[in-house]
């Protein structure tokens, strides 16, 4: 029996304030049914019971047991237990559940108990998803997946988690890899079998299938959603001074998260808060009012302004109704501020001090509310549109899938301008062995170690 069995609380961990109504403690591990056995039958000890007992409920079945101190006898609590032969399990190990009252109580006495048994450690975490990973039941991107899941926000994190866990991701890498591979192959007979009769053609269509792979992952690159959807999409509220901006952020927030003031130039730093629009997660940013300025530290928000403009995914101008509006709004959205019409929204703001009538604009009341539910339908859309750029295939999620596709194009690019063969078949060796470390078919432990480390206590 090789490796330690493990447990962890799979369930939030119970407090004063939030007692659980459950708790489910998991187990994995080569004696994770002597764990249970140990736990639920007395005199388990004398009697020597081993993972085949009839003590055992069968496989999977849930059973009604109290749950026990392995030293002095005493029933912690009365609950449902389960356990799961290798390796049919989540882990590919023999696992076993506990699900008991959620109390701190029993759950702290329920650990306790698990510890005195001697054969079993705290699991680290992430270290019951890795354990599945070294097992086979699952690829790196379906264990990042999980992670994404657990701390997905809104329903469309959810639902871009519970597709890559799916195995989509992983299902267009494997497919690029054995493209990569069989390119691989007939570059390798080309050059350990130099004098045979190969095919007429071949190194055309190997050029011609490193061409068409490089092209595919050089377009999965330029596709953000993923990371959007995993991050927020960026907005940025811009437009001049006092026009109402800072309001506009405490309406959508739904609180005073930024102070509002008939001074002009109160806002000097960007301040952002995070939302929930429509499925969407959004981090909205209030900015500093654009104008010209003497004042240093203005200045330099300002310049703030108009860079989280440029890095915004949208922006909404928000322009005063009682002023000029029209021609402030002509000089930010053809200046030098970054501007897509077909998606940035400009907001008239004062509509109840002001008439506001114009075509492509909205039209609001930030002290009011009024013209609220259409902005954020505007908001709903450009959104969506966003999001919908480049849909079909799945997006690149992470940081670490981008710098591995970025150095596989790389060695794709070289490839092709290779002078030999011999060249251009360690280039397209290397190419496939980044695409592979995303996955995972490629072993490098230190960058498993970052991975799961993320990971909760119990996952």
């Amino acid at each position: 029996m090789d490796g330690p069995t493990i447990f962890a609380l799979g369930t939030p961990t119970p407090t004063p304030a939030r007692p659980g109504a459950l708790a489910v403690i998991r187990l994995s591990g080569p004696r994770a049914a002597d764990a249970l056995v140990f736990l639920t039958e007395r005199r388990a000890f004398e009697r020597g019971y081993s993972a085949r007992d009839p003590a055992l409920p069968p496989p999977r079945h849930m059973a009604l047991r109290p749950v026990l101190d392995p030293v002095s006898g005493e029933e912690i609590d009365r609950g449902l237990v389960v356990w799961f032969e290798a390796p049919q399990s989540e882990t590919g190990e023999t696992m076993a559940e506990l699900h008991l009252h959620g109390g701190r109580a029993v759950v702290n006495a329920a650990l306790a108990a698990i510890q005195k048994l001697g054969f079993c450690r705290l699991a680290e975490p992430g270290e019951f998803t890795r354990r599945a990973f070294e097992h086979g039941k699952l690829d790196l991107t379906r264990a990042e997946a999980i992670a994404d899941l657990v701390a997905a926000e809104t329903d469309q994190q959810r639902r871009q988690a519970l597709q890559q866990m799916e195995g989509a991701l992983h299902r267009l890498y494997e497919d690029w890899r054995t493209l990569g591979l069989r390119a691989l192959a007939h570059l390798e007979a080309a050059i350990d079998f130099p004098d045979e009769d190969l095919p007429a053609g071949i190194g055309e269509q190997v050029r011609t299938e490193m061409t068409a792979l490089r092209e595919q992952i050089a377009a999965h690159l330029e596709d953000r959603r993923g990371e959007r959807l995993r991050e927020g999409l960026s907005i940025a509220i811009i437009g001049p001074p006092n026009a109402g901006k800072s309001s506009l952020l405490n309406l959508l927030a739904r609180r005073e998260a930024a102070i509002v003031s008939e001074t002009a130039g109160t806002t000097r730093d960007v301040i952002e808060v995070h939302l929930d629009l429509g499925g969407w997660p959004v981090v909205l940013a209030d900015t500093a009012g654009l104008r010209a300025t003497g004042d240093a530290i203005e200045q330099e928000g300002v310049r703030r302004a108009l860079a989280r403009a440029e890095a915004a995914d949208l922006r909404l101008l928000v322009v005063d109704a009682t002023a000029d509006w029209k021609a402030e709004m002509t000089e930010l959205t053809a200046g030098g501020t970054r501007w897509d019409p077909a998606l940035d929204i400009v907001v008239v703001n004062k509509m109840d001090l002001a008439p506001v009538d114009a075509v492509g604009v909205v039209a609001l009341s930030a002290k009011s509310g009024a013209g609220l539910p259409e902005l954020l339908a505007r908001l709903q859309r450009s959104a969506g549109q966003l999001m919908e750029q480049g849909a079909g295939a799945p997006p690149l999620t992470r940081a670490r899938h981008r710098e591995a596709l970025a150095e596989a194009v790389a060695a794709l690019e070289r490839a092709l301008r290779a002078p030999e063969v011999a060249l251009a078949a360690e280039d397209l060796r290397l190419a496939m062995r980044a695409i592979g470390r995303i996955t995972g078919t490629v072993r490098i432990d230190e960058l498993l170690d970052v991975i799961f480390r993320d990971f909760c206590i119990g996952k």
